[in-house]
């Protein structure tokens, strides 16, 4: 299910997509959110992000496997968490790669899509306990220069 595409994932080639490309972003990570949203309820509003968080978490991107700098999806999956809560291969279609990145790669592509500091995640929650945050392709703000 995961792939370790992280050499060809770089935070600079969000750059250079074309509006073209982000139409397909955002149709795709609002098929993505309406599947997801099956296994799990994601919060109304956004939280502080969980970078500043210092415990270990699992970084995933779901991009576009006709182009993998279509970044969809980022999810956080804190590693105390029973991510397996969530069946990510059921969501994962033929349109979608998971990708597993270090919190370093991570961080640089969520400020390539939301160079606003915090609020940029939702929580997400299985019976009322949050096991992880998410933050979709149709929230992009801006351009970090």
């Amino acid at each position: 299910m995961l792939s370790s595409e992280v050499q060809s994932l770089k935070p600079e080639s969000i750059k250079s997509l074309d509006i073209g490309d982000i139409a397909i972003m955002n149709q795709l990570a609002y098929s993505f959110r309406d599947e997801f949203i099956k296994y799990a309820k994601i919060d109304s509003f956004t939280s502080p992000d969980p970078f500043k968080n210092e415990n270990p978490n699992t970084y995933l991107v779901v991009v576009d496997r006709e182009n993998i700098d279509r970044i969809v999806s980022m999810v956080i999956i804190p590693d105390y968490s029973d991510n397996s809560k969530i069946p990510l291969e059921k969501i994962n279609n033929d349109r979608l790669k998971i990708i597993q990145i270090p919190k370093e790669k991570a961080l640089l592509l969520k400020y390539e899509m939301m160079p606003k500091d915090t609020n940029n995640f939702y929580q997400f929650r299985k019976d009322s306990t949050v096991i992880g945050y998410i933050m979709f392709a149709f929230q992009i703000c801006g351009q970090h220069y």
